[in-house]
């Protein structure tokens, strides 16, 4: 079984092409206009129906809900409010049942599926060991895919050296590198795919292969340019529409 790990993607599906998989799995923010008119979601869902997954699994970001009221937004910057404020105002009801109705978590194969953390599945960052060691007490599975920081890595649990002092080791998740499945419980991040932050611009995703037991990074380019325009007209903050420029 293949499974397709995208998240971050803020609006912006259509950009990753065709994708080849059994299972699609999605860690949140899934429609905020960062990126482009997100009125329609039945067009996403459309795009996913055109992908021929045997499953879709999605999970809720903070933007997310943050868009559908179920959120505040007092935490997030001028532009990210704005950003949350004007697709709010955008969604049909279908839309917005739809993002309401998103669960926190999920599970697919041996994964556990959330946005941020498990501890905090909306807010927190996983970025360093401690974190990371708080949703390794949490995971119930052997592996956990997460968004959120538009990072990617890798993080695998240590077991500890003799006075049990070591902790989570962090990973660079190389770009089409196989890296065979770790016999340790570990944590994937695939990267953005609406808007990358390891100053790369292109799209981020990853692919598990359950058969071959390894899982591969990959990334897209698409057209920058165009996206920035159909920002510019839906009149959003340029912080983030010149930030794609420069993946960050």
């Amino acid at each position: 079984m293949q499974l397709v790990v995208i998240s971050d993607t803020h609006g912006k599906h259509e950009e990753l092409g065709s994708l080849e998989g059994d299972v699609l799995v999605h860690c949140g923010d899934f429609c905020d206009g960062f990126r482009r008119d997100p009125r329609d979601l039945e067009r996403v869902d459309a795009w996913f129906a055109s992908q021929r997954f045997e499953l879709v699994l999605c999970v809720a970001g903070n933007h997310d809900f943050a868009a559908v009221g179920k959120r505040t937004t007092d935490d997030f910057n001028y532009a990210a409010k704005a950003s949350a404020e004007w697709t709010k105002g955008q969604l049909s009801k279908t839309s917005t049942q739809f993002v309401e109705n998103l669960p926190l978590t999920a599970t697919a194969e041996t994964f556990t599926l959330v946005h941020g953390t498990l501890r905090d599945p909306l807010s927190e960052y996983l970025l360093d060991p401690e974190t990371a060691s708080a949703n390794f007490k949490m995971m119930e599975t052997d592996y956990c895919i997460v968004g959120h920081s538009h990072l990617p890595f890798i993080c695998a649990e240590s077991h500890g050296d003799q006075d049990g002092s070591k902790g989570p080791e962090f990973l660079d998740f190389t770009e089409d590198q196989v890296f065979p499945m770790p016999e340790t419980r570990s944590i994937f991040n695939p990267g953005g795919v609406g808007q990358p932050r390891d100053r790369d611009p292109r799209s981020s995703y990853a692919v598990y292969d359950s058969q071959e037991g390894n899982i591969r990074r990959h990334r897209v380019a698409y057209d920058i340019a165009a996206t920035q325009e159909k920002m510019r007209k839906a009149k959003l903050p340029e912080y983030l529409i010149d930030r794609l420029n420069h993946g960050h």
